[in-house]
């Protein structure tokens, strides 16, 4: 017998009319997420799955929460990462970055409009917590020329009158990243910008329930893909080619893309921070990573690991090396617990030795969530005081980094683990292994 229509047009056909997640098993919908693959490696796994419709819910009531918290009557959203979470649409996310067409406001009521592309208005009405769909954000000088202070002007009266209408004409808005002309025209308004990223950044730091689960099936999802590039890195093969194979495993699973393209071999490891190219890898070499990866449910999921690719055993000062940022990496995340502050994080834990200080990582710890995130805690010698005087608090995600590279040699260690703030102390979200041939073992 022919399969019936309504077998063909679901994404998973062993399931009714919702997937595990809560959203339509529709392979035709609009909405994007994960992959039959990724729903099946996750079950075979044992891993609950994220509730959508009440993490962004969650979501929702947070940043409003932090809005009317502050004494605003709105924030207004440029930046795609927070499109994303206020919103969990997307539309063209790389593109959007350096040409801002969408925006988001959310009133004090927490009444929420987004400005899409104009063709693009639909994207986001599979949430009804986006309560309208407009265009005309657009005000870069490429789309709208010598212009656009008009599409501005017209831009910035829509905004008044929403928050005459549901932020209770409270002129006090916070806005994260505007276009020079956005800025001008919204202090003609009358509105006293406030800083936006200081908001959403304090507010995403912060995961709910299910944010939480849907890091753990990114962070399996990515792990998975690990494998593949593992296999994949044998010596004759270049650093795109090795590369490649991640960013094709991810998007099998659902995952949208990877922000940089630090992976390198052999002396190119060093100095950190070379993007991966035409080299290719020699047997009997360190091959090291970053991940950056942006996975399932938009979770950004970012570690690093330095691997050993030959038929030798690595020199004493690779193994030495590797131990040193091991320990680093450890030793510093078993300070992680509720309450502690941030400058604790800074002062406390391992020291690297001298030989590795001139080329340390830019930090110690950053908060991870859809992309890298508030806060980053510096190393002692880069401390400024007064600029991260917080405490942790459950449900922060913090990613905790070494980079043990001696100035003048010719390899680098580069490890990175994520990890979850608990209530009671921390849990290693990472469990991807060590080498352990450059771990002695």
């Amino acid at each position: 017998m022919p399969t019936p229509y309504a077998d063909i047009r679901k994404i998973d056909p062993s399931r009714g009319a919702t997937l595990g997640d809560g959203t339509p098993n529709n392979q035709d919908r609009v909405e994007i997420g994960p992959t039959q693959l990724a729903f099946s490696e996750w079950a075979a796994a044992g891993l609950a799955l994220p509730n959508l419709a009440a993490m962004r819910e969650h979501r929702w009531k947070r940043l409003t929460r932090h809005v009317v918290g502050r004494g605003y009557g709105g924030l207004l959203m440029f930046d795609p990462l927070n499109i994303r979470y206020a919103t969990d649409s997307t539309n063209m996310q790389l593109w959007n970055t350096h040409n801002p067409f969408r925006a988001v406001l959310l009133c004090a009521d927490g009444y929420m409009v987004i400005w899409d592309y104009k063709f693009g208005r639909f994207l986001s009405e599979f949430n009804p917590l986006v309560r309208e769909q407009r265009a005309g954000a657009d005000l870069f000088y490429f789309d709208r020329g010598d212009k656009v202070e008009v599409a501005a002007d017209a831009f910035s009266n829509e905004v008044r009158l929403l928050i005459e209408a549901h932020g209770g004409n409270n002129k006090r808005l916070a806005v994260d990243k505007v276009m020079l002309h956005g800025l001008r025209a919204l202090e003609a308004q009358g509105f006293e910008i406030m800083p936006g990223e200081e908001v959403t950044e304090k507010c995403r730091a912060v995961k709910g329930p299910d944010e939480i689960l849907a890091m753990r099936c990114a962070h399996h999802a990515c792990e998975t893909s690990l494998r593949a590039m593992h296999t994949a890195a044998v010596p004759g093969q270049s650093e795109d080619d090795i590369w490649a194979v991640l960013h094709a495993e991810n998007i099998k699973r659902g995952g949208e893309w990877i922000e940089t393209r630090l992976l390198t071999t052999g002396p190119r490891t060093n100095p950190w921070f070379q993007e991966c190219g035409p080299r290719q890898l020699q047997n009997n070499e360190i091959l090291s990573f970053d991940t950056d990866l942006i996975g399932s449910y938009g979770i950004c999921v970012d570690m690093s690991r330095s691997w050993w690719i030959g038929d030798q055993k690595p020199r004493a000062g690779m193994i030495y090396a590797m131990r040193h940022a091991h320990d680093h990496i450890m030793q510093n995340m078993a300070l992680i617990k509720p309450g502690l502050s941030m400058r604790e994080l800074t002062f406390g834990g391992h020291t690297l030795d001298p030989i590795y200080n001139a080329q340390k990582y830019g930090c110690k710890f950053h908060g991870v969530g859809l992309c890298d995130e508030w806060p980053l805690i510096a190393y002692p010698d880069e401390y400024v005081v007064g600029a991260f005087d917080y405490e942790l608090e459950p449900g922060m995600v913090l990613c905790a980094e070494a980079l043990v590279s001696p100035k003048g040699g010719d390899f680098s260690i580069k490890l990175e683990d994520q990890v979850l703030v608990t209530e009671d102390g921390y849990e290693n979200l990472t469990t991807y292994p060590f080498d352990p041939a450059l771990m002695g073992e």
